[in-house]
């Protein structure tokens, strides 16, 4: 079920309500169909938005569970406050998602074109160094060690990255790559390449 579906749900159901007022059975039955529209909403919203935005989708769980509890304790009018809201948050995590989505998505496409170049050039001056068993100018043997090791760290952290990537888990990829920018900075010192 679409947003668009649930909330014409969740509007008839709330009409219901207001028409049926007191009537009890009918008030309930309404009520509960309002809160199962929200919750199509929810699980529409769970794929992107769990991965994406995962404090709106949780907002979006809460202010469901709150109008499932509202239903039972016989406050129609609060659950249907809490479904619609519910809705709300529901559609707010998918709109959070797509643009989260989006910005990894070019903040990946940004990366994947440094990365390589950067680590490329390391392997280079490294093994330029374990050929020649000469220093470049201005780096100390223990500047070289270190810059080995960082080269080894960002290497497998890019690969597991780009694995993820792969995957089709983004959101995984750039939580995992988000430490390589100041790793590759640090590396770039080391070895000097500007």
């Amino acid at each position: 079920m679409t947003f668009r579906e649930s909330r014409l749900l969740l509007s008839v159901a709330l009409g219901m309500v207001l028409l049926l007022g007191g009537c009890g059975s009918a008030q309930r039955d309404a009520t509960e169909a309002a809160v199962n529209a929200a919750q199509r909403a929810v699980n529409s919203a769970q794929d992107a938005a769990e991965k994406y935005a995962p404090e709106q989708f949780k907002a979006a769980q809460e202010a469901l569970q709150s109008a499932k509890d509202e239903v039972a304790k016989s406050d129609y009018q609060g659950a249907l406050k809490s479904a619609e809201d519910a809705v709300q948050k529901a559609r707010r995590a998918i709109s959070e998602a797509g643009a989260r989505k989006e910005e990894w998505s070019k903040d990946w496409k940004d990366l994947s074109a440094s990365v390589p170049k950067t680590l490329n050039e390391a392997k280079e001056k490294v093994d330029a160094y374990e050929k020649k068993g000469k220093l470049p100018l201005g780096i100390s043997s223990d500047q070289m060690d270190e810059a080995k090791a960082q080269y080894e760290k960002l290497k497998e952290g890019w690969a597991t990255a780009t694995a993820e990537f792969q995957k089709g888990n983004l959101a995984d990829a750039m939580k995992k790559s988000t430490w390589l920018q100041d790793g590759l900075q640090k590396l770039k010192a080391l070895l000097g390449i500007k």
